[in-house]
């Protein structure tokens, strides 16, 4: 009998080539379905919720598999943790129900950039963090991100090649604290386009320098076009916090 898993994992991505299994080079995908080919001695699929890019980290990537192996989620666990390489972890494993599928039954998803903001380069963060010298306002920034909130197409923000057809996708939360030197952009949405928030943050950096107005950002949304907006930013500030879902409940055993 097959069962389905849902993990959720931690990970540093500096040494990845992102999320999706690639001939040739290492990815987060492909290290974690090496642990459950060797706990299960033959070849599982795993799904991931977000296809991260080279570089990005998670705090909380969701991914999923199905098996007829009958361990249960913390003998997942505790397996799974003792055969992944030290940059990625196994958070929890439960059972959930078949028609689980990480990445389409998702209904929201939450993302932090983190900005570096001094003079200095910095050394701990020279892998978690984009440095951005020059001094950023954050009031204006903080404006620009308001107006990102809503249902809006975001055509603007998706970089190409791209397979997507609906541009359209709905921000919940757009804001920005600042801690120290360290500015911290989050942004929940039920859906990201590709490097849609490497975007959004090139173009508030942008904003914050005084390079663009914190009112041109309704107009950069009509334009449509990835053009009108900034540049994208690095991928090493980039953090998939989280992944949403309906609540989970499994049939009664019979």
């Amino acid at each position: 009998m097959m069962t389905t898993f849902k993990l959720v994992l931690e990970y540093d991505g500096t040494r990845y080539s992102g999320w999706q299994r690639q001939l040739n080079a290492p990815t987060v995908q492909a290290a974690v379905e090496e642990a459950l080919a060797a706990i299960s001695q033959t070849r599982l699929t795993v799904v991931g919720a977000g296809r991260t890019d080279a570089g990005v980290h998670a705090l909380g990537q969701v991914a999923s598999f199905k098996t007829d192996r009958g361990l249960s989620p913390r003998a997942w666990l505790r397996a799974l943790n003792a055969h992944l390489p030290a940059d990625i972890s196994t958070l929890s494993v439960d059972e959930v129900p078949d028609e689980f599928h990480a990445r389409y039954s998702a209904t929201g998803k939450l993302y932090e950039y983190h900005i570096l903001n001094r003079s200095e380069r910095g050394a701990l963060l020279r892998e978690r963090a984009w440095t951005v010298y020059h001094p950023l306002d954050i009031e204006a920034m903080t404006t620009a991100a308001a107006a990102l909130r809503g249902l809006h197409d975001f055509s603007s923000f998706e970089t190409a090649p791209t397979d997507n057809t609906n541009p359209h996708c709905r921000m919940q939360q757009s804001e920005l604290r600042r801690q120290g030197d360290l500015i911290v952009l989050s942004f929940y949405a039920d859906r990201f386009l590709k490097q849609m928030v490497r975007s959004l943050v090139g173009t508030l950096v942008e904003v914050g320098r005084g390079k663009r107005s914190a009112s041109e950002m309704p107009t950069i949304l009509n334009a449509r076009s990835r053009p009108a907006a900034g540049k994208t930013a690095p991928a090493h500030g980039l953090y998939l916090v989280k992944v949403d879902y309906e609540k989970l409940s499994l049939p009664p055993v019979t």
